[in-house]
């Protein structure tokens, strides 16, 4: 069965928690041929759907509730729905939760063994996957496809690092890795855009190894990758990796090292996303 058949199934939500901490604390995943499409799922947030009434509290049924994140930072957990007395919980951009059941735009969670209650808007399952070899965009929200988009790629199959600063062309290759959406740039040259946390710790652990960066260097990207903020754009490694618009739709190779939808694509996609989204991109 394909990679994109494989996906499409539900895996079991305590397999999907395992892989989302991971994913969460910035690591690649590594996957054996024989696991990579259940693990490529696992990995992200959410059960395939939208919890639903018959997901209560009162069913205890914690270990089958889908796994969301949260995407807003400060987010105030209430004892109530729509009320106005909140509990001493906090939560931050990119923390998972349960999500026991939904009603009237809140949702009922459990996050570290206890429940209250959050605004729904302030909660997403949604991903990206990036498949350079098919030129596709896929986006799924928990293991549900919901969209796929052509992508025109880089220009060049080179990796990015030293002379993208310069402009040669043969260093803008689209990086790969689990990275995830660090800024949204309504005002980009190409219509609209999406900021890749590209380079992340992984790049960033290969870039000291092989001398590319400094120590200092080191620190902030990992730092920034820990945080969920935009990393250091100005190292060797290069950066501003985008998924952005003003694509052709036809699958051409003309970026310098970034993903580019059709305008229409980018619209849809960019009422979705949030900053912290993840993604994956893949050869």
């Amino acid at each position: 069965m394909s990679c994109k058949h494989c996906l499409s199934r539900l895996v079991s939500a305590s397999y999907i928690a395992m892989l989302l901490r991971v994913l969460i604390i910035g690591l690649l995943l590594s996957c054996a041929a024989q696991t990579r499409a259940q693990q490529l799922a696992a990995a992200h947030p959410g059960g395939g759907e939208r919890a639903s009434s018959a997901l209560s509290a009162a069913t205890g049924e914690v270990d089958s509730a889908p796994v969301f994140y949260v995407v807003e930072r400060g987010v105030r957990v209430h004892s109530e729905p729509r009320g106005s007395r909140s509990r001493r919980i906090v939560l931050n951009i990119r923390d998972a939760v349960r999500v026991l059941s939904e009603e009237d735009g809140w949702s009922h969670i459990e996050w570290n063994n206890r429940r209250g209650y959050v605004r729904t808007s302030a909660l997403s399952n949604l991903w990206i996957r990036v498949d350079k070899s098919d030129r596709l965009v896929y986006v799924y929200e928990g293991a549900e496809l919901i969209r796929t988009y052509p992508m025109d790629v880089s220009m060049s199959d080179e990796d990015k690092v030293r002379l993208s600063a310069r402009g040669e062309q043969d260093h803008y290759r689209i990086p790969e890795g689990v990275f995830f959406v660090a800024r949204r740039n309504p005002n980009s040259q190409y219509y609209r855009a999406l900021v890749i946390s590209y380079p992340n710790q992984a790049h960033a652990a290969r870039g000291l190894r092989d001398g590319l960066i400094s120590r200092d260097q080191y620190d902030a990207i990992v730092r920034a990758d820990m945080a969920f903020r935009e990393p250091p754009m100005g190292t060797p490694l290069g950066g501003l990796i985008e998924i952005h618009g003003s694509g052709s739709g036809r699958q051409r190779a003309w970026t310098r090292g970034c993903i580019a939808l059709r305008n229409v694509h980018m619209s849809e996609l960019w009422d979705w996303v949030h900053v912290g989204t993840p993604v994956i991109i893949e050869q």
